[in-house]
């Protein structure tokens, strides 16, 4: 067991967190980062990167994680791999407590723990995850083009990442496990009227079918929920899009959240409703999840940490 105190915590890594940290350290505030059980977020589980700035050539996930790290600890950021698992905001210095028995009290924090996607919880959906299976289809999609895919869900964003793909995939097969989408209106007549797209209506994956040299998606056994009926298709990459949940349950009934639970921010800002605390990133930003997008506000963020402690 230890105790840190710091002006600035940062909770989480990934784009935001590493990004805070940066700006943070290059203020002269020598920010403590907390990594979070996901070191690196969501982009550790992508795996060629093409449209982050500064790389003209795809990169890796994991590989523009470690350099955002290397970049922060460079800058003087601390970075300690543990996780917090409780936090009290109810007075400063706010004081937060990990999984490893550490104490971390500080005067103001950022909160970058993200958002996490939902998954279908299938053995081969694990094996493929990065290699055929993608939660962000703006992301990965650009590698499947003249190809097949499919799409899991019914809501708007798997509408959206539908129409996305299919400005230049070959074919997409939306997966929908009721017999009516959830999207509005006027999103599902563009589906509809997209001869690109084929529903599967009442309809589960079962099983993600596959190659293991080299690990690559081949096709999906599918189900209706109805009848029982199985079959199988082929396609080249899956995108599931069920939904997203932000890493936010140790803040409730502490900071205000949307009623999905993400970090509601003042316009324009990152400030929470407890002056001090900040949110970036996909913990706060449940629309773009994209991270140059994140990068930016855990730039916004640590400006806003900066200005708050000078004048507190």
């Amino acid at each position: 067991m230890a105790e840190y105190k710091t002006k600035l915590l940062i909770i989480g890594s990934g784009p935001a967190g590493y990004t805070a940290g940066i700006y943070a350290a290059r203020a002269g505030l020598k920010p403590i980062l907390v990594s979070g059980q996901q070191i690196g977020g969501q982009l550790t589980i992508t795996s060629d990167v093409e449209n982050f700035p500064g790389f003209a050539e795809p990169i890796a996930g994991t590989e523009l994680m470690h350099r955002m790290r290397l970049q922060a600890h460079n800058v003087g950021v601390e970075i300690i791999d543990d996780h917090i698992v409780e936090a009290d905001f109810s007075q400063r210095p706010f004081i937060c407590s990990s999984e490893n028995n550490n104490i971390y009290s500080a005067q103001s924090i950022i909160i970058c723990t993200g958002a996490s996607a939902r998954w279908l919880n299938l053995e081969s959906e694990n094996k493929y995850r990065g290699f055929g299976v993608s939660g962000c289809a703006t992301c990965d999609g650009f590698f499947y083009r003249g190809r097949n895919v499919a799409v899991v869900g019914g809501g708007n964003t798997a509408a959206e990442e539908a129409l996305f793909l299919s400005n230049f995939t070959n074919s997409v097969t939306l997966i929908h496990r009721r017999n009516a989408l959830r999207a509005d209106q006027k999103t599902q007549e563009k589906l509809l009227q997209n001869n690109k797209i084929n529903i599967e209506w009442d309809s589960v994956v079962e099983e993600i079918l596959g190659s293991d040299n080299p690990l690559s998606v081949t096709g999906l056994t599918i189900k209706n929920v109805k009848t029982d009926k199985r079959k199988k298709i082929k396609v080249d990459g899956i995108f599931i899009a069920i939904g997203h949940h932000p890493n936010t349950d140790i803040f409730k009934n502490q900071l205000d959240l949307t009623p999905e639970g993400y970090i509601i921010t003042a316009p324009n800002s990152c400030q929470t409703s407890i002056k001090g605390i900040f949110a970036a990133g996909d913990v706060q930003n449940p629309q773009y999840r994209q991270a140059i997008i994140a990068a930016g506000s855990g730039c916004l963020a640590a400006l806003e940490a900066d200005k708050f402690l000078n004048e507190n």
